[in-house]
C-alpha cells in the first residue's frame, strides 16, 4: 500500500482531521473524528499523561493517511493502520506516543487471549478486524507483549478505544487537544536534543 508522508507538524495533524475526519469509523456509528475525540476525552478523564492523551487522540490516524475504502475489513483487507500511524507519527513524537499507537491492535489480541469476557464485549466491526489482525494471541505472544515497556499504556488505550463509539456524544473539539499534542511534540524534541 503506497502512502506518502510529508514532514508532520501538529498543525498538519489538525488539518488532516478537518479534511478526512468525517469519514466513517469502520462499521461503527461514529466518524473517525468523533472516535478520536471520545478516546482522547476518556484519557483525559483518566488523568493520563500528555503523551498518552496524544496517543489516544491519534491512535487511528493510520486510517486517515491511506486511500483504502472505509469498509476495507469487510472486503478482507487489513489496512495495518496501527503500523501506518506509528510510521507517520514517529516523525514528530517519541515512543511514549508512537508505541501505544503501534500496540493498540496487539493489545486487543492480548485482551482476547487473557480475558474470556473481553471478546464478547467487542463490537461486530472489531470482531471482523480481529480475525484479519491474527485473532487472540498465543501464550508466547502474550508473554512477549507483557514484557514490552508500553504494554500497560497500550491496554489502557485499547479499553478507551473500545468505549469511544457512542453516537452523537458531545466532546471537546480537536483544537482543545492541541496543548497535549504540542506538549508531547516538545517532549520528543527535548528527548532528541539530549541524545
Amino acid at each position: 500500500m503506497k502512502v506518502n508522508f510529508c514532514m508532520v507538524t501538529v498543525e498538519q495533524i489538525i488539518k488532516l482531521f478537518a479534511e478526512r475526519g468525517d469519514s466513517q469509523y469502520g462499521g461503527e456509528a461514529v466518524t473517525q473524528r468523533q472516535h478520536a475525540l471520545q478516546c482522547a476525552a476518556l484519557a483525559v478523564q483518566a488523568h493520563a499523561s500528555p503523551a498518552l492523551v496524544t496517543a489516544a487522540l491519534l491512535h487511528d490516524i493510520g486510517h486517515l493517511v491511506h486511500a483504502l475504502p472505509d469498509d476495507a475489513p469487510d472486503q478482507g483487507v487489513d489496512d495495518a493502520h496501527e503500523e501506518l500511524g506509528y510510521r507517520y507519527l514517529r516523525q514528530i513524537f517519541d515512543e511514549s506516543v508512537t508505541e501505544p499507537v503501534r500496540l493498540h491492535v496487539p493489545a486487543k489480541r492480548y485482551l482476547c487471549a487473557v480475558n474470556s469476557d473481553y471478546h464478547a464485549q467487542l463490537s461486530e466491526p472489531s470482531i471482523v478486524s480481529l480475525k484479519l489482525q491474527g485473532g487472540p494471541m498465543s501464550e508466547t505472544e502474550v508473554a512477549e507483549f507483557r514484557a514490552g515497556s508500553f504494554a500497560e499504556d497500550a491496554v489502557s488505550l485499547r479499553r478507551w478505544d473500545d468505549l469511544a463509539k457512542v453516537a452523537d456524544l458531545a466532546t471537546p473539539a480537536i483544537e482543545d487537544f492541541e496543548k497535549y499534542l504540542q506538549a508531547a511534540a516538545m517532549h520528543s524534541m527535548q528527548q532528541k536534543a539530549e541524545t
